[in-house]
């Protein structure tokens, strides 16, 4: 069994953060070998946070989806649900992430402002 939405969220939040290891990135393309298609593959190829957001929702969906339909002593049922847990974490995880980089952006646009306002500059 294996974890495709965090794997190709792994790959996004890679692409995203310019991360260059192979290894990992060979790992997770193993894990979802098979399985590149919809929003898994649209969210592994993702290379923007908002990419990343809106991928990771529709994969959320169709993962409960997939729960919806199981039966309840289908032997995968638990760890299917556990999955979901998982991935409805890791998007808090992605939005809190948002969240700090839009921060710091509007951090650096204030500081910018005050070194102006600080130092003005004749034209």
């Amino acid at each position: 069994m294996s974890c495709y939405e965090l794997e190709a969220l792994r790959l996004g939040l890679m692409n995203v953060l310019g991360t260059e290891d192979r290894s990992a990135r060979k790992h997770a393309k193993n894990e979802l070998e098979g399985h590149l298609d919809g929003p898994i593959e649209a969210l592994a190829n993702a290379t923007t946070l908002s990419e990343i957001e809106r991928h990771l929702d529709a994969a959320i969906v169709d993962l409960e989806a997939e729960v919806a339909e199981m039966a309840a002593d289908d032997p995968e049922h638990d760890y299917v649900r556990g999955r979901l847990v998982a991935v409805r974490d890791a998007e808090r995880a992605v939005h809190r992430l948002t969240a700090q980089g839009e921060s710091v952006f509007a951090g650096l646009g204030e500081a910018h402002d005050v070194l102006h306002e600080t130092f003005p500059v004749d034209e």
